[in-house]
């Protein structure tokens, strides 16, 4: 059994979803950031965490990786071209709206009041409104890498609830469209629940 550290409407979401997706045995242990529970099996003291034979994995993007590779689901597999665009496309996503999500939410309640910069989230929001123009563009059928879903779909919508939850500018019909049908998979509402 998998062990999943952090709360669900923290990146942990993206773990949880991909744990339902595939039908995994786990045990959520709902503790926030830096708390002792996390600490303990993560230093750095950040969530999501997956505890899994002995060993701690960090970062939600390792995870999910980990897991698609393990069980053979929502990934394509390694060493192929489709796997080299998978990739491409979930870097681009954690470059381009994952990381800006991030920085403005940084300026916004996790740094300390007084390293703290506001005025930058506006430029934060013209940002990322460009990168989905850009991303709505490499869409290659119903999922950003075709007919498969990934787990860059996951990042992406992960990132387009954080971007409304946050106020972040989304308008983009050809990105609404897509997530849609995301979004109704049994999968994902029944950890949206959770986070409710």
């Amino acid at each position: 059994m998998y062990k999943v550290y952090g709360k669900p409407v923290t990146r942990a979401f993206r773990v949880l979803w991909m744990m339902e997706e595939i039908g995994a045995d786990y045990e959520l242990i709902p503790a926030p950031s830096r708390s002792p529970e996390v600490t303990a099996v993560n230093p750095s003291g950040k969530v999501p965490v997956l505890e899994v034979e002995g060993a701690s994995v960090s970062d939600s993007t390792a995870i999910l990786t980990f897991l698609a590779d393990r069980h053979g689901a929502l990934t394509h597999p390694a060493g192929t071209i489709e796997r080299a665009m998978q990739d491409a496309v979930t870097h681009l996503l954690l470059d381009e709206m994952d990381a800006v999500l991030w920085t403005a939410a940084r300026h916004s309640f996790v740094l300390p009041q007084e390293r703290r910069t506001p005025e930058v989230k506006e430029s934060l929001k013209w940002e990322f409104e460009r990168n989905l123009t850009r991303l709505a563009e490499r869409i290659d059928g119903p999922y950003l890498c075709g007919d498969q879903m990934t787990i860059a779909d996951i990042i992406c919508v992960h990132c387009l609830d954080w971007a409304v939850g946050a106020k972040f500018p989304f308008e983009n019909q050809t990105l609404a469209e897509y997530a849609k049908p995301i979004r109704a998979r049994a999968a994902f509402q029944r950890v949206r629940a959770m986070a409710s």
